[in-house]
């Protein structure tokens, strides 16, 4: 019995470091874990992320920390290649199961880490246009321009090309345009720019220009580049009031805007 409590005081001896050792690890992993885990709400709040999803993923970072801490420590003592190995093969068991679901949660986070775009943002994405209300972990959703409400998977979000409105401050207006072969090219040219100066949002640089394209069957072509500040005029808006001034000024001018004019020859037969 002597020897059985020797030999147990001697292990126990030999232990304490590896004790220590793993102590110190789950103590350092655990702090680890709540700081981490603490920034990461910070960065998660000041993106406007959703409190569900804020409170879901901070505490996700800091319990996987942990877990791993404890795995590491329990190292120390025996080895755990079989305990992750089981794990592994339930994780990818259920992974498969569920990847689509983990395809768009993964894609939420990079979302809301990445920040292409905010809530209340004004963004293009997948042919829809219109004002992000949602940043949620599995899908992103849009109210469209004409009033629909658009669930968007995330995964779909990730993988399509993201057009965001709101952070180009400066958008370019382009306004096609005919006149008559008669009209004067440069009295034309002034005469617009000198009427799309007084449109709202109105920015001097980049410089406005009036370029003609091409000769058309019955008129001049041309086009319009002007640039306006979207946080004053968003360009639909910017548009129709410099096709407004533009036609009112060509009245005055007497500058014509063609109709299409289509030529019919008919030959009669000689009896």
């Amino acid at each position: 019995m002597q020897e059985y409590f020797s030999m147990l005081a001697e292990n126990f001896i030999k232990s304490v470091p590896n004790i220590f050792i793993a102590l110190l690890i789950l103590i350092i992993s655990y702090y680890a874990g709540v700081i981490i885990g603490r920034l990461l709400r910070r960065v998660l709040v000041r993106q406007n992320a959703e409190p569900g999803v804020t409170h879901l993923l901070s505490r996700t970072v800091k319990w996987t920390i942990i877990f791993f801490g404890m795995i590491v420590a329990l190292q120390r003592f025996f080895d755990v290649t079989a305990f992750l190995t089981g794990l592994g093969i339930i994780g990818f068991t259920i992974g498969f199961a569920l990847q689509n679901i983990m395809q768009n949660f993964v894609s939420g986070v990079i979302l809301l880490v990445q920040q292409p775009f905010r809530v209340g943002h004004v963004v293009g994405i997948a042919g829809y246009d219109g004002t992000v209300l949602k940043i949620g972990l599995r899908t992103t959703e849009m109210k469209t321009h004409d009033g629909r409400i658009i669930f968007l998977p995330n995964a779909d979000v990730l993988s399509q090309p993201i057009i965001n409105y709101t952070r180009a401050q400066l958008r370019r207006v382009e306004i096609p345009i005919a006149v008559t072969y008669d009209a004067n090219p440069e009295k034309v040219r002034n005469l617009i720019l000198n009427e799309i100066k007084d449109v709202n949002g109105y920015v001097n640089q980049p410089e406005a220009q009036v370029l003609f394209q091409t000769f058309g069957a019955s008129s001049i072509d041309l086009k319009v580049f002007f640039w306006v500040d979207t946080s004053l005029t968003p360009p639909p808006v910017a548009m129709d009031s410099a096709l407004t001034k533009i036609k009112q000024a060509f009245e005055k001018a007497k500058i014509e805007i063609p109709y299409p004019v289509q030529v019919q020859m008919m030959r009669t037969k000689k009896k």
